[in-house]
């Protein structure tokens, strides 16, 4: 019997559906702390490592050396494994925890170029020593003439290190593996961490060995029939066991009797070609299998992270629409003719210079006193409203950004974005400079209305000679008094009834709808540039676009299309 492996096209097209898989994990951001959203981003810093250091490179060159991975807690003696296997110290050993930082990887010479220019652990940098002082990214490579060729063994640091870098680094090795190897001792087999790295190693559907070390030879029978038989209560049953007895180390090495089952067994798969394959595939599938639920788990962490943001959103939209409705009724029902504004409009009505700015002028007509001062009246009152209406926006502004933050700190996960800006709860720094320009130019509009749209359609203009930025500000007045039950007698109907006068009441109609509408628009764009502050608070934080999840799918749906065309992996045929 032979096996024909697949195809290059095929492996081809595998490594293409791998690669726009890599393409839909990259530069993913889940900003905010919504629950899950850390372990998403362990889990897409997972995906990503494992495509990079193990999945990408083992679908490329399928008939590398196996990686065999000496995994487990503090303190079992892992370094020492790998010494014994080696018959040589290749790994530090010691009494201090945690022993081994460096990643140490053994292998035949034979073998040592693919690991030092080959891709897996490709973002490791090699070195030839274990460094003296911790370095971060290292990997030692040892070449040794005792192990057999086609099969190399790694050593981690402790899975269950005090050390988080240790920790992760060890959990990091772990996915690049073709094959794992558990050690654990007599007295920690049962310890939390143990289980949860051999529920890992099922759910990857990892080749396992296990090796339970330190054995007490006196209590030999009852320690193993137990661990035995939890491993089998567990499902793992039928994994390779060894056990090596607890005895003296010597120069960082068991004697060789101790792990010689152990040895015979590695040395198997390295020899035996098919076996060895069949392994590593089973390893690989895996890994690809684990993609099925983990890359839709992203993708609905990124559904959650957008949905959330439109929630977010909908928030500051509601807040500062509020706002802008709230305006729309103060310009509307008289309120804003009051204190100031009332009684400068008092004031410039009741002098006489608003019936002698709407009379016929003649030269020298208003010599005197008063017609000094009309100018400074009009001015004035012209001034009190432009301030009135700055302050109406400046104020709702200013409670649509505080409301807005509230809301969101109401909102589970909002805290790490809300300490980023903290300038949120408050309107911009120059809104008031904004609003002035804004008010006053709306001042100019109306104008500019009165001039064009209604002095010209209207024949009065002949008999009255009359100033029109004075009539633009009489017919403000009697536009934003309309409803004023306060502002005195006349207030809203005598502004009204002139400049229906002058211009018509049909015109006077259009006039002010557009006003209106003008001036909403104005205060719009300045409530825009409010509300994009949010935007750009929710930019930074990292939530993804909402066509992120789709292409997440999709390339998952594409990696399961492409590895449904080569369910077969490998051809038996009679030679």
């Amino acid at each position: 019997m032979r096996e024909t492996p697949l195809p290059d096209a095929a492996a081809d097209l595998l490594g293409r559906a791998l690669v726009a898989v890599r393409e839909g994990v990259t530069g993913l951001r889940f900003g905010l702390d919504l629950p899950g959203a850390e372990e998403s981003r362990r889990t897409q810093e997972e995906i990503l490592a494992q495509l990079d250091d193990y999945v990408i490179p083992r679908v490329r060159t399928s008939t590398a050396p196996a990686l065999v991975v000496i995994a487990g807690s503090t303190g079992a003696g892992k370094s020492t494994l790998l010494n014994t296997l080696a018959g040589a110290r290749v790994s530090p050993t010691g009494v201090r925890r945690p022993t081994t930082a460096t990643p140490v990887l053994a292998c035949h010479p034979d073998d040592r170029d693919w690991f030092a220019k080959g891709d897996v652990l490709g973002s490791l940098r090699r070195q030839e020593a274990v460094p003296a002082v911790a370095d971060r990214d290292p990997l030692v490579l040892a070449p040794v003439e005792s192990l057999p060729a086609g099969m190399a063994l790694l050593d981690t640091p402790d899975i269950d290190s005090v050390v988080e870098e240790n920790h992760e680094i060890a959990h990091r090795m772990l996915d690049v593996g073709d094959l794992w190897i558990f050690v654990t001792t007599a007295a920690r087999y049962a310890d939390a961490p143990v289980w949860r790295l051999l529920r890992l190693a099922k759910e990857r559907g990892a080749e396992l060995a296990i090796v339970l070390s330190r054995v007490p030879p006196k209590s030999r029978d009852v320690v193993t029939k137990h661990f035995f038989r939890m491993l089998a209560e567990y499902g793992l049953g039928e994994v390779e066991r060894f056990v090596v007895d607890e005895s003296k180390v010597t120069g960082g090495m068991l004697p060789a009797h101790e792990v010689a089952d152990l040895h015979d067994w590695l040395t198997g798969l390295s020899i035996d070609e098919q076996r060895r394959a069949r392994a590593v595939q089973a390893t690989l599938s895996g890994v690809l299998d684990s993609f099925r639920t983990r890359m839709p788990a992203l993708a609905r962490q990124l559904e959650f992270q957008v949905a959330f943001r439109g929630e977010l959103r909908r928030d500051v939209d509601a807040v500062y629409g509020g706002a802008l409705a709230a305006i729309e009724k103060a310009t509307g029902d008289g309120s804003l003719l009051c204190g100031e504004v009332l009684a400068r409009w008092q004031d410039f009505a009741g002098s006489g210079d608003l019936m002698r700015t709407l009379h016929l002028r003649r030269p020298g007509r208003f010599a005197g006193k008063a017609g000094q001062q009309a100018p400074e009246r009009l001015t004035a009152l012209k001034a009190a409203l432009r301030a009135g209406l700055e302050s109406v926006v400046i104020s709702a502004a200013q409670r649509a950004a505080e409301e807005s933050v509230a809301r969101w700190q109401r909102r589970p996960g909002t805290d790490r974005i809300l300490a980023a800006a903290p300038g949120l709860g408050r309107a911009s720094d120059d809104l008031a400079r904004r609003a002035g320009r804004t008010i006053a130019a709306w001042q100019d509009h109306i104008v500019e209305l009165i001039r064009t749209e209604g002095v010209t359609k209207r024949s009065v203009a002949r008999l009255v000679s009359f100033d029109v930025e004075s009539l633009a500000l009489v017919f403000t007045v009697g536009l934003l008094g309309q409803g004023s039950a306060e502002a005195g007698p006349g207030t809203g109907t005598l502004p009204q009834r002139l400049v229906n006068a002058l211009l018509g009441a049909e015109s006077v109609r259009t006039i002010g709808a557009r006003a209106r509408s003008d001036l909403r628009a104005r205060i719009g764009a300045i409530f825009d540039d409010e509300t994009s502050r949010h935007t750009r608070v929710l930019d930074g934080a990292g939530v993804p676009d909402e066509s992120a999840a789709t292409r997440l799918y999709q390339a998952a749906y594409n990696l399961e299309v492409v590895r449904a065309g080569r369910s077969a992996p490998a051809v038996n045929e009679e030679r």
